[in-house]
């Protein structure tokens, strides 16, 4: 005898890890009992993960001979990436550069535009993409594949973001690399290792309540 198998909308049929089911992120923890009200939950958190990202990046510090600042705003989209899934990690991102492109001050220290770091933030938004799909493979689920996804990420943002710094500024390559890479890379260690603690713990605790 075969049973069906119901699901309601934002959840997965699939085989589970820890008690939460693979194929699914964070942000489908979140009740959305139909599918209209998982639409409106959906636009919500693609909106709230640009508002994040563009709150995290007032976190701003100068960097000594660097035109690109230390900010929270690489670590909020990699965080929106893998809590919201490929899909609204992409929607999401991409909502905070075009508002900042449009004159919303709100990229690293109260910028807007296309300046010498954009690159960076087009980085980002892929970055999201790329580690939304991840989480979705449980990337996110335990500490060392959270690390594995959080340097794909980052390694993404760079990829992008340094050779549009050394075209956008006319600098060699390397010195692009020396000003825009090298003095971050401490700091993107320190932010992989809280998202090493944050991402397990959240899926641990979304599973004990569900």
């Amino acid at each position: 005898m075969s049973t069906a198998v119901r699901t309601r909308p934002g959840t997965f049929p699939h085989a589970s890890h820890g008690g939460t089911p693979m194929g699914a992120v964070l942000a489908d923890l979140l009740p959305a009992a139909t599918a209209s009200r998982a639409r409106v939950r959906d636009a919500a958190l693609v909106l709230g993960g640009a508002a994040l990202t563009g709150i995290a990046a007032q976190i701003a510090v100068p960097v000594p001979g660097s035109p690109v600042l230390v900010t929270g705003q690489t670590f909020a989209a990699l965080l929106v990436g893998a809590s919201l899934g490929a899909g609204r990690g992409l929607l999401s991102l991409a909502l905070y550069a075009l508002v900042g492109l449009v004159g919303l001050p709100w990229f690293a220290g109260g910028t807007s535009g296309a300046g010498a770091t954009f690159g960076y933030i087009v980085g980002m938004f892929l970055a999201a993409t790329a580690v939304g799909a991840l989480a979705r493979r449980g990337g996110d689920r335990g500490v060392l594949r959270t690390a594995a996804t959080m340097a794909v990420g980052t390694a993404i943002i760079y990829a992008v973001g340094v050779p549009y710094l050394a075209l956008s500024t006319g600098m060699p390559l390397g010195q692009a690399v020396a000003v825009g890479l090298v003095p971050f890379l401490i700091g993107d260690a320190l932010k992989a290792a809280l998202a090493m603690g944050a991402l397990p713990t959240a899926w641990k605790l979304g599973s004990s309540r569900g």
